[in-house]
């Protein structure tokens, strides 16, 4: 039985002053058969008079016939689509550079178009069927995130690691067409797809600007977990520098002749160089910014407003972690804010024992890692951790560690903040306020079922 199963219904919402509740299928909206999220909102978006086809558990369907207030919600919630997986062997895939032991999911490669235009997952369009691209078009999926890599179409097969997949400029021309708004992506991969391979490839998406709005050019991950993997050449400090020499000067005068910012270049190549960035004018409305493109021009412009209003705290001492990186940047910002505050705050900047010392970024520590970077170290009043080492909604890093085990084996609070500079700010602020006879096991407003509570 096809349909979507109802996860949860909004108290005093249509649906539920309708009979509808959790573990029901919705099978239909005026007789279109639903296959997945997409076709619900598509189907639902337009009309106020709406017909639900819904299969109870006992096998009972009804047939439910709503009127509604324009743009009013139906107040249904289902659960996120199954991915469809990937069948690329790509060289450089992160996947496939995983050690053992992590949580399953990460081990999954996924590779589907609905959740590109629901996420903006990146995919590469290679595992597309002719009825798939036929339903983006009919149903205007836009926008999509493409990584395209090259646009040679040899050279992209072999850094996909298949061969006889459509040509990517024929099926990206096809969207450009009826309008199919698209942000693209290259891995770079020296010696393979960088110089007048990538040349070629900025040129021929440039071509279909506006439909393509932008690319983003990222270097390429390495972890210590390679194995037999193919041998590839990591972008080092002297590979960035050379190549943003070459490539800032000509993003420029691209973007300069398109009218508007297209091309744009990962904050990592800045970071492993050591040259200053563009302003953050030059990333327009920052449509790469997931992408890692355009992050640290925003937290400095962030960090700028954080420090023109804070305001003393008293003489809480602290802990934040980040990812190697970002040290310079986030060192900078909290010494600023220790003399702002009153505060005094240790950055420290956790080595990656889990994937290697090549990887930098804040999103891969592992718990693990920081409680090897803190070991003998005075922690202070507590610990503050940037929410994008954790997985969203579940207080687990990368190694499984929760948060709760990370505090115990630490022996001090642990505090997660939305990692930017108000928000470090705010959790400092609110560090602060814990009386410090009560930073023991239980700091005050938080549960006291935790052995050392986080937040």
């Amino acid at each position: 039985m096809n349909g979507l199963i109802v996860e949860a219904v909004a108290p005093g919402s249509i649906s539920e002053e309708m009979g509808v509740e959790p573990g029901d299928r919705l099978l239909a909206v005026n007789r279109h058969p639903l296959r997945d999220i997409i076709d619900y909102s598509y189907h639902t978006a337009a009309d106020d008079e709406l017909l639900l086809e819904v299969a109870k558990p006992d096998g009972e369907v009804w047939e439910l016939e709503i009127e509604r207030e324009p743009g009013e919600p139906l107040g249904l919630t289902f659960p996120a689509p199954e991915p469809a997986r990937c069948r690329n062997n790509c060289v450089f895939c992160f996947v496939h550079q995983l050690p053992r032991g992590l949580r399953k999911p990460l081990y999954v490669k996924d590779e589907d178009y609905r959740l590109s235009f629901l996420n903006g997952n990146y995919v590469t369009l290679a595992n597309l069927k002719a009825a798939e691209l036929a339903r983006i078009i009919d149903q205007r999926l836009s926008p999509l995130y493409i990584s395209v890599h090259a646009t040679n179409p040899v050279l992209r097969e072999q850094l996909l690691g298949r061969h006889g997949i459509p040509p990517i400029l024929a099926q990206l021309r096809e969207l450009a067409a009826v309008r199919i708004n698209m942000h693209t992506q290259v891995v770079l991969c020296p010696g393979l797809n960088d110089g007048l391979e990538l040349e070629r490839t900025v040129n021929d998406l440039a071509g279909l600007h506006p439909a393509v709005q932008s690319l983003a050019v990222v270097p390429l991950g390495l972890t210590r977990h390679r194995g037999r993997l193919p041998q590839l050449e990591p972008v080092d400090a002297g590979y960035a520098r050379e190549f943003l020499t070459i490539w800032g000067p000509r993003a420029k005068a691209l973007n300069k002749r398109l009218g508007e910012p297209f091309l744009f270049l990962a904050d990592e190549f800045y970071l492993k160089a050591d040259l200053p960035f563009p302003s953050l004018r030059e990333y327009g409305d920052l449509p790469q910014i997931e992408n890692g493109v355009g992050m640290v021009p925003l937290f400095l412009r962030d960090a700028a407003q954080v420090l023109r209003t804070a305001r003393p705290v008293g003489g809480v001492r602290a802990t934040v972690v980040t990812g190697a990186s970002a040290l310079r940047f986030v060192g900078a910002f909290l010494a600023r804010l220790e003399e702002r505050t009153g505060a005094r705050i240790m950055p420290v900047a956790v080595e990656n024992r889990l994937f290697g010392e090549s990887v930098t970024v804040s999103g891969l520590v592992a718990g693990n890692d920081i409680m090897a970077a803190l070991e003998g170290k005075d922690i202070g009043a507590g610990l503050l951790v940037p929410d994008v080492m954790l997985k969203e909604g579940e207080g687990l890093f990368l190694d499984d560690v929760s948060l709760e085990e990370l505090q115990r084996r630490l022996g001090c609070p642990v505090l997660t903040f939305d990692g930017t500079p108000r928000g470090c700010y705010r959790a400092l602020r609110q560090m602060a306020r814990w009386p410090q006879r009560d930073l023991g096991p239980h700091p005050p407003g938080l549960p006291e079922s935790s052995p050392r509570a986080c937040v």
